[in-house]
């Protein structure tokens, strides 16, 4: 539908606030064709993970990365609706037809009003939700707080601290006992069993059980991506520069990269069609008032994603090889 324009650019801000703006879709099939893909419309949410693999492995075109990402998204989008009006919504309830009211320079009084109403119901209906997930993946990050090697890790804390050496290499040693310490506690958390169980899955896409890991907390906002790849890869979130270093050193068993042009290029694809954000889950939920349309939107845009990063990895490892 025409008014389904704007509600699609405005999914490059928020997929949330554009999936509550389609009720002012009159037809319920096209309002729900627009719903369902917004979610493939690049957010803003996605821009950090974007940011961090265009300008470690395609800095020189960093831009054209970004304008591609974009367009593959438009074009999957494009895709999907054309099925969903073939397959699932066939019939148009309303002629196409739109009508244009008389358009005004809005007030001050008007706009701010506006944009508390707004604003409030945004808040009241998707904060809790946000928080709930926030929680479990925190949860699941942070249990258990204990693992088999914690002990030793402390013992040799203690070690250094009472070794008679320099402060500057006191400290160097601290902070890397503390970095794998860190690491092990993610490796052995709950989120991180979950990751090692779903990596044979994830393997054909060229990622490992940290990458999984990464996609698995991001369900619940898509820029905990970059912060779980940074608590997992350098043992701290706070630290991009340390991030994009550890991200070009890393290697498999085998001695390969873990990360290469190829593989970055595959989750970004990944992170741009999987799983959107639990608030917008929620959102097409309540503007559908069904269940089984949020369940939907789970599947099928995981196993787009999961098609798409599949084709690219296993593509272009040919042609590279």
């Amino acid at each position: 539908h025409g008014k389904s324009f704007i509600l699609l650019i405005m999914g490059f801000g928020c997929n949330v606030l554009a999936v509550m703006a389609t009720r002012t879709i009159e037809s319920r099939s096209s309002r729900m064709i627009t719903m369902l893909a917004v979610p493939l419309m690049s957010c803003s949410a996605r821009l950090p993970l974007y940011v961090l693999i265009c300008g470690t492995f395609f800095a020189e075109y960093a831009g054209t990365m970004l304008l591609v990402l974009c367009l593959t998204g438009i074009t999957a989008a494009v895709c999907m609706a054309r099925l969903f009006r073939k397959f699932l919504f066939k019939n148009e309830d309303v002629p196409f037809v739109m009508k244009l009211p008389p358009y005004r320079m809005p007030t001050t009084r008007a706009i701010c009003i506006h944009m508390w109403e707004k604003a409030k119901q945004y808040l009241h209906k998707m904060g809790g939700i946000i928080l709930v997930a926030s929680i479990i993946i925190w949860f699941l990050g942070y249990f258990p707080r204990e693992t088999a090697r914690t002990a030793a890790f402390k013992q040799q804390i203690a070690s250094i601290e009472n070794t008679q050496i320099s402060p500057e290499e006191k400290d160097k040693q601290l902070q890397e006992i503390e970095h794998q310490m860190a690491m092990d506690h993610q490796e052995n958390s709950y989120i991180g069993r979950i990751g090692q169980i779903i990596a044979p899955v994830m393997e054909p896409l060229g990622f490992n059980w940290k990458i999984s890991v990464s996609l698995l907390s991001g369900m619940a906002a898509k820029e905990i991506v970059v912060s779980t790849l940074s608590v997992l890869y350098t043992g701290s979130d706070d630290s991009e520069q340390a991030l994009t270093e550890r991200l070009l050193q890393e290697k498999n068993p085998d001695g390969t990269d873990v990360f290469t042009p190829l593989v970055g290029l595959s989750l970004m694809l990944f992170v741009l069609l999987y799983f959107p954000c639990i608030a917008t889950v929620t959102a097409i939920v309540n503007e559908s008032h069904s269940w089984k349309w949020g369940a939907f939107v789970i599947v099928y845009t995981c196993c787009l994603a999961w098609v798409v990063s599949f084709l690219v990895y296993q593509i272009g490892n040919i042609i590279i090889n």
